[in-house]
């Protein structure tokens, strides 16, 4: 078996010969039937008159840059195919993740393998292309004869992502297109990579990842999201996909983007929410956006004023889904009142039965959840604080603000 390297720019506009080499009509589009095989071109679309004829693959003879000869002649009129996947209408110019570049990319031509075997010759899909070689075959395509092209491109390095790498999402009239490997791929991508990516997407394509990668991966993108953005994602999931991803995320979070919602919207996801993160969701919707209830997250690690060393350790193992953000430690007195903030880092220069108490801040500081917004940012910047405790009307703590939370303030003004 022999193998050859053809373009789709190259291929469209060919002639298309009978046995005895009479011109029938050009090429105008290639398709694959991805039931019958993922790769393989199953049909050649020919314009020949005032209608679209339909060639199957194996009433091809030969392929070549001079054109296309048959070895049967029986062609059928072109009828369109649900089912039917084709290059031009249906991939040329279609955005795909390029995974590796961390990016959308535009499909702008695609490589064919030639292979000639028992006696004929077929193409099957090897790659889509994607960078400049591309752009400049389009470009020079019907301008420049195709021999030429060839030539002159040799100095642009290629850029294309290989076939295996890409799968339609489901057979609709939108003709989306996605990675075959963003189950796994798209995972490992750092959210506020995959976050940039979502927002370079449609909606349709957004809402199809979001459907399809893990809920807590699908939480830490949604939270990189733009807000407007992020509300427009969960509306379009269905209730309980958008729960499973609401779950992963901070409570703050949470609440902040369903405060995007429309109200029945946000209910029916907090409907479907397990109760536990859901109360503590609804308890923060109730406080004002631009308060420090409303800026405060309720997860934060607390323990007793006279706690030790030790026991904040044992706290810390048990807390290891918060530890990423975490760096401070905060006390409670016997009432359960707000008592002092430790930074963690104290905590590894500290004997195991060393106090708490001892390794706590010389000022605490700290808001009741009606501060207003302002006030706390001032705060931050006075004390060049990394968080700050919110305290209820009886001195409890309610929540934790951090400086995450400040920076996304200070980033939508």
């Amino acid at each position: 078996m022999t193998e050859t390297l053809l373009f789709f720019t190259e291929i469209s506009g060919l002639p298309v010969h009978d046995l005895k080499g009479r011109r029938i009509g050009r090429i105008r589009d290639l398709a694959v039937v991805p039931l019958i095989d993922p790769a393989r071109v199953d049909r050649v679309l020919v314009s020949g008159g005032w209608t679209w004829l339909t060639l199957r693959y194996d009433q091809i003879r030969s392929i070549s840059l001079d054109g296309i000869y048959l070895s049967d002649e029986q062609l059928t009129p072109y009828h369109d195919d649900e089912y039917m996947l084709r290059i031009s209408r249906d991939l040329l110019d279609q955005q795909i993740i390029d995974v590796h570049g961390r990016k959308v990319v535009r499909v702008n031509d695609v490589t064919f393998s030639l292979r000639h075997e028992a006696g004929r010759d077929t193409l099957w899909v090897l790659e889509v292309d994607v960078g400049i070689r591309s752009i400049f075959r389009r470009l020079l395509q019907g301008v420049v004869p195709r021999r030429l092209i060839r030539r002159m491109q040799q100095v642009i390095p290629p850029n294309s992502i290989r076939w295996e790498f890409c799968n339609i999402i489901e057979a609709d009239p939108q003709r989306r297109l996605r990675l075959n490997i963003s189950n796994q791929m798209l995972e490992r991508l750092h959210p506020a990579d995959l976050a940039d990516i979502v927002e370079e997407l449609g909606p349709a394509e957004r809402e199809a990842i979001f459907e399809t990668i893990d809920s807590e991966v699908a939480a830490e993108a949604l939270s990189e999201v733009d807000p407007k953005m992020q509300a427009s994602i969960l509306e379009a999931l269905e209730p309980e996909k958008a729960a499973d991803i609401v779950e992963e995320m901070a409570p703050d979070q949470a609440a902040d983007v369903l405060a995007e919602l429309e109200e029945e919207t946000s209910e029916e996801i907090l409907g479907e929410m397990e109760p536990v993160p859901g109360t503590e969701v609804r308890e923060l919707l109730e406080f004002p956006e631009d308060s420090a209830g409303g800026l405060m997250n309720t997860e934060f690690v607390a323990l007793p004023a006279n706690a030790a060393v030790a026991d904040a350790v044992e706290a810390l193992k048990g807390s290891e889904d918060l530890l990423e953000g975490l760096n401070t430690l905060f006390l409670q007195d016997e009432e359960g009142k707000l008592a002092g903030a430790v930074p963690l880092a104290r905590l590894f220069v500290a004997s195991p039965g060393t106090p708490l108490s001892h390794l706590a801040a010389d000022t605490l500081v700290r808001v009741s959840v009606d501060e207003k917004q302002d006030r706390v940012t001032e705060l931050f910047d006075k004390y060049n604080l990394l968080s700050l405790p919110v305290v209820d009307g009886e001195g409890k703590l309610a929540g934790v603000i951090t400086a995450d939370d400040i920076i996304s303030v200070l980033r939508q003004r």
